[in-house]
């Protein structure tokens, strides 16, 4: 009586089994739903993910341009969360000298966020030089360290895609050269500054502080 009460052993082992049969399908639907589970919750995490990178470079600084040095191309992205001075250059100007400031102004307030962007451009005519020879003349005559691009155009309709969006979002393209657009943290706060403007002037200088206060980068 007490054997027949006990399921034979071997027949517990069997895959004939009802209780191992039962117990199967009991496991796989466990696994079934915790894989389903463990999917969706990438799934979510990669939709919640994906606008935070695709956002993450504001619109702005979403442009490849070749470095004034070695003419290697640089990903404008890379300034991504910082105050962005850009300013179109040339070498033989009356504003030339600016130089000076601007690579103290990127001295002084790079380790709180600030880099300047020189663009050489010959649009006013005051830019012959080949690349070689503008960089050599900035870091020979200036010791400028700041970031310097290509020779490039800064207004019109073959102006660089950089120069027409601060164009478009500031309602002015460079006058003259070294005009420089303050970019703020969020790549949307963008103001305009004129040649007169130097960068140690008391307006110019509050605006790249005010910036840098803020702390936000595109989220």
């Amino acid at each position: 009586m007490e054997n027949a009460s006990v399921l034979d052993r071997s027949a517990i082992l069997s895959h004939d089994c009802p209780l191992l049969q039962k117990g199967h399908v009991v496991i796989s639907r466990f696994l079934f739903i915790a894989a389903y589970l463990l999917v969706s919750a990438s799934a979510a995490q990669s939709a919640q993910e994906a606008p935070a990178s695709a956002t993450a470079c504001p619109k702005v600084l979403q442009h490849t341009v070749a470095r004034l040095q070695d003419e290697k191309p640089q990903n404008l992205c890379q300034y991504s969360g910082q105050v962005v001075v850009v300013v179109n250059t040339a070498s033989f100007c009356g504003f030339t000298t600016q130089y000076k400031g601007l690579e103290a102004l990127h001295a002084k307030y790079k380790d709180r966020g600030l880099v300047v962007l020189g663009f050489p451009s010959n649009d006013f005519s005051q830019e012959p030089e080949s690349n070689a020879k503008i960089a050599d003349f900035c870091e020979n005559t200036f010791g400028v360290k700041f970031p310097m691009f290509v020779k490039t155009t800064v207004k019109g309709a073959d102006a660089l895609p950089l120069f027409k969006q601060l164009a478009q979002q500031t309602g002015t393209t460079p006058r003259w050269n070294f005009y420089k657009y303050v970019i703020g943290r969020d790549g949307k706060d963008i103001k305009s500054f004129s040649s007169m403007t130097g960068p140690q002037d008391k307006s110019f200088v509050q605006e790249i502080e005010k910036q840098l206060a803020m702390k936000g980068a595109v989220q």
